[in-house]
């Protein structure tokens, strides 16, 4: 990906917590940069400051230390970053259509121009039948489907993915796995993925970078060269085992030592 743009740096990036105990660093000289267009994959133990990094990102939190550079494109009239989270973060007091349309219409995007734009993005996740259902009458992964949706309808120039199919049961993470290869496929658009599945971030990813266990920063990174576009049939070729058990291979000691501190 380096013929492509950086368009995120950070730069020895630090992060403390208060805590009964005194201060907890969840990450400390964490540097990085993503470039334009590229679909990174975080993974690393719990409590590897990974989430905290994407909040970060998003402006949900201020850096600790260090520095944080996100490049924007040319005169853009569209959101910087958008955000899907684990826990299904809709509003309950609206339908799928309202929901998928919050971004447009914080914007000033019209009625009419926001609520198609919606329409579109709830076809495309599967979820056509459901537009005018709120979410207590869907299930998990169709509520996650709308965060997804919702995120892609903000057209922002990054999405910041926390672990977002974490909560699905197995059958509804791969359906969505694919769902988001194929998104992502059509636009390209830089993409940040916190993972804890290593088969999920080879699956979905261009690179591959491991977190150490507390207090979070880089350990390694892997090029994916596997080729896109890529379905779940890529999980079947000899390339992804042998990826999917070096990456593990890097990370176990990580992990263990997580284990080990409790967490």
């Amino acid at each position: 990906m380096s013929e492509f743009p950086v368009k995120i740096r950070a730069g020895g990036v630090g992060k403390q917590f208060a805590s009964a105990h005194g201060p907890v660093t969840a990450l400390q000289e964490f540097t990085l940069e993503v470039h334009d267009g590229e679909f990174l994959c975080l993974v690393g133990p719990s409590g590897c400051g990974k989430s905290t990094f994407l909040r970060i990102l998003a402006g949900l939190l201020d850096a600790g230390s260090g520095t944080i550079e996100i490049f924007r494109e040319t005169e853009a009239d569209r959101p910087l970053t958008s955000m899907v989270f684990q826990e299904y973060a809709v509003f309950p007091w609206k339908t799928v259509t309202e929901n998928v349309a919050f971004g447009p219409q914080m914007r000033g995007i019209s009625k009419a121009e926001r609520t198609e734009t919606a329409l579109t993005w709830i076809e495309r996740v599967g979820l056509k039948r459901f537009a005018d259902h709120y979410p207590h009458q869907l299930s998990g992964g169709m509520r996650q489907r709308v965060g997804i949706a919702r995120a892609l309808a903000n057209d922002s120039e990054i999405l910041l993915m926390d672990e977002p199919l974490g909560a699905l049961d197995a059958q509804n993470r791969t359906v969505l796995q694919e769902q988001l290869l194929e998104l992502w496929q059509e636009g390209r658009k830089t993409v940040l993925y916190v993972t804890h599945s290593i088969e999920e971030a080879v699956l979905l990813g261009d690179r591959v970078v491991l977190m150490t266990a507390h207090p979070g920063t880089v350990k390694t990174e892997f090029s994916i060269p596997l080729p896109r576009p890529r379905s779940l049939k890529t999980t079947a070729e000899p390339e992804f085992a042998q990826l999917n058990y070096a990456i593990w291979e890097s990370l176990r000691d990580e992990v263990q030592r997580s284990i080990e501190e409790g967490r």
